[in-house]
């Protein structure tokens, strides 16, 4: 099982860098968190497919010119790559696997950090992370990209599934303080999608190019570039022309048969795990590997 072992390591040192969510999930014993055992989400963001739909947000994040100025202007993902994709997986995992204490403590880290982040755009628009509008943009992005990564690289889910998995979601936008925040799949594909304050710009430019070929290693370079044309691919025509992406043709199989081969390496997230453990809640142990 050698290949198992090297693809999930490469994964797993990926999200090494930085405080391990969920690490006192266990002293919560009973608390279900936000959503808890049967939930749309823990079922969607459990699966590999959360690899693509991560970063399916990120590119599409970068069509909103004010949120791209933020990232720009605030960030050292260019410094610190990895420690960025830590910060956003730990918040992702703690809102929707962790207990009430750690959901909390989650969304109170963000919202002291987005008090700092404002200025203005290359269009001369302000920004704010605070502001309900930027930041429902980067939510319901990531509602979104979640959603289409798995149904289109685990399996397909029914129309009141997905509803529930967007419904389910807006509650992390709702404490977040974001607005608005579409309650079916359907609003908020067209939310999305139809969104009249996209635009190119610079900093667009810039981090396109930056997730195009970010600084990893070459083995985890190449599996990332499967990722990156796989997301490209489910971007509706109208964001790829403003992102000024183009999508392959075999992305989408090739895409399927990386999350394919992953989830045969690492099976469900380990967090889903824990979570069902803190609640005692039954499950078939083989769809998780217990030395993760």
């Amino acid at each position: 099982m050698q290949i198992r072992e090297r693809l999930t390591a490469g994964v797993v040192k990926l999200f090494s860098h930085g405080p391990q969510p969920l690490a006192n999930t266990s002293t919560f014993h009973g608390d279900p968190g936000l959503f808890g055992p049967g939930s749309m989400s823990w079922t969607v963001l459990g699966d590999v497919s959360s690899f693509i739909g991560g970063v399916r947000a990120l590119l599409m994040q970068s069509a909103h010119p004010e949120v791209v100025a933020g990232v720009a202007q605030h960030s050292a993902y260019r410094e610190d790559p990895l420690g960025r994709l830590n910060r956003t997986s730990f918040f992702v995992t703690s809102t929707n696997f962790g207990a009430m204490p750690e959901v909390h403590e989650a969304i109170s880290k963000v919202k002291t950090a987005h008090q700092k982040v404002s200025g203005f755009s290359e269009r001369g628009k302000s920004y704010s992370a605070a502001n309900p509008e930027d930041g429902a943009w980067v939510q319901n992005t990531l509602t979104d990209s979640f959603l289409v990564a798995y149904q289109t690289f685990a399996k397909p889910l029914t129309t009141e599934e997905a509803d529930r998995f967007v419904f389910e979601q807006s509650k992390i936008g709702e404490l977040l303080g974001v607005t608005p925040l579409p309650k079916t799949a359907k609003e908020l594909r067209a939310w999305v999608d139809e969104h009249p304050r996209l635009a190119t710009s610079k900093d667009l430019t810039e981090s396109i190019k930056f997730l195009k070929t970010p600084p990893l290693p070459f083995p985890q370079l190449f599996g990332y570039k499967i990722v990156q044309r796989a997301a490209v691919a489910t971007i509706s025509p109208r964001l790829r022309t403003i992102l000024d992406l183009q999508s392959h043709s075999g992305s989408i199989q090739a895409g399927r048969t990386l999350t394919n081969t992953l989830r045969w390496a690492m099976k469900a997230s380990p967090s889903w795990r824990s979570a069902l453990l803190r609640c005692d809640a039954e499950f078939d142990p083989t769809m998780f590997r217990s030395d993760l």
